[in-house]
């Protein structure tokens, strides 16, 4: 088993197990990628997006490089959602200016009844990139693995790529529920079977990102996307080497479920920009803690205007209290086209603004 340094700084993990902490922690979606001149840089070093996910060294230093630049306080494996579907053999690709693809989308019974969870052994470059990034951190900050949820991932293999309207993937799951049913329960067992290598190899912390769940009716939601999530959260490993390993998901357009979401065995439930904080802080009483959700937008405003929002987002929520926790986040990936000093001004604000908050 590897051996790691200790951890320096727990707050983003205390705050998932709503715990107190002087300040309110944050970590952003997407932090190593595009908006960074460095991430560019490696990236063409790498040759593509894919020379870059499965190159252990190249993940590890992108990983690190908002690190170096912001006091974040957590650092998040740089990996693909659609690592989980190539290694079962459906050929992930990305073409020039496009979104990934797949060479061999899931269109008929045969291709859906032929699916099968990915021997481990094919998701080798991860977890060596997991192991690789938490000696790097040297117990900075955790580390937080991740996998797309069961629904989202099926949206990719049926779609054969990024999707509009979701017709390819609805028509399935309406037509012949059995076949999406088959889909989602084998992509439930390979997520939970590939977060638990990653939590093995050194992830502190886990989290679900449901992108696509919103696309989905009331009802069907529960029923498609929900219930594997429950799944998955069933199948993890909640601890390791005595220390717990919190899960957080994400369903970006679930608002409306957030109870529903705050029921499945999450410590954790991440928000978009449409919910309330502390209307959520109220719903969800003491089951989880929350992590979010200012608007990525806001990041193009001014310095000024991204204080602004920011203590809105910190007073929506409130000060922490006993049995309950908050992660600063935005409510979904930060957008490439974002001015990197827009980030410091807004991780220098948290900081600040939180502890004065608790006083």
């Amino acid at each position: 088993m590897p051996q790691f340094a200790p951890l320096k700084n727990d707050t983003f993990l205390r705050a998932l197990l709503r715990q107190p902490t002087e300040y309110t922690p944050l970590w952003l979606m997407r932090q190593a990628g595009r908006y960074l001149p460095e991430y560019r840089a490696t990236r063409a070093r790498a040759g593509s997006f894919l020379g870059l996910a499965k190159n252990p060294d190249y993940a590890t230093e992108v990983t690190m490089q908002p690190l170096e630049r912001y006091p974040l306080d957590a650092a998040i494996l740089f990996s693909d959602i659609l690592t989980v579907p190539d290694a079962m053999g459906l050929g992930l690709y990305f073409a020039d200016g496009e979104g990934p693809k797949f060479e061999r989308p899931l269109r008929d019974e045969q291709a859906v009844l032929a699916l099968r969870a990915p021997e481990l052994d094919s998701l080798q470059y991860v977890f060596d990139a997991v192991t690789q990034i938490r000696k790097e951190l040297d117990g900075r900050v955790p580390l937080i693995g991740f996998s797309g949820s069961p629904w989202t991932l099926a949206c990719y293999m049926v779609e054969g790529g990024g999707s509009d309207d979701f017709r390819r993937v609805k028509t399935m799951l309406y037509d012949r529920p059995d076949l999406m049913h088959h889909i989602l329960e084998t992509n439930a067992a390979a997520v939970a079977a590939y977060l638990n290598a990653q939590i093995d190899a050194g992830a502190q912390a886990v989290m679900i990102f449901d992108t696509w769940g919103g696309a989905l009716a009331d009802g069907v939601y529960q029923e498609f996307s929900l219930s594997y999530m429950a799944k998955v959260m069933q199948q993890l490993q909640r601890e390791k080497d005595g220390v717990q390993i919190p899960a957080i998901v994400f369903t970006k357009g679930g608002g409306l479920w957030l109870e529903q979401i705050a029921d499945i065995g999450a410590d954790a439930v991440g928000l978009d920009w449409t919910v309330n904080l502390g209307e959520a802080r109220r719903r969800v009483g003491h089951k989880v803690a929350l992590q979010g959700n200012l608007d990525p937008n806001v990041l193009f405003a001014g310095p000024d205007q991204i204080r602004a929002e920011v203590r809105k987002v910190l007073a929506a929520f409130g000060i922490p209290a006993a049995g309950n926790g908050h992660v600063f986040n935005l409510g979904h990936g930060i957008s490439q086209f974002t001015p990197p000093e827009a980030v410091t001004v807004l991780v220098e604000t948290v900081h600040a603004l939180s502890r004065e908050m608790r006083g």
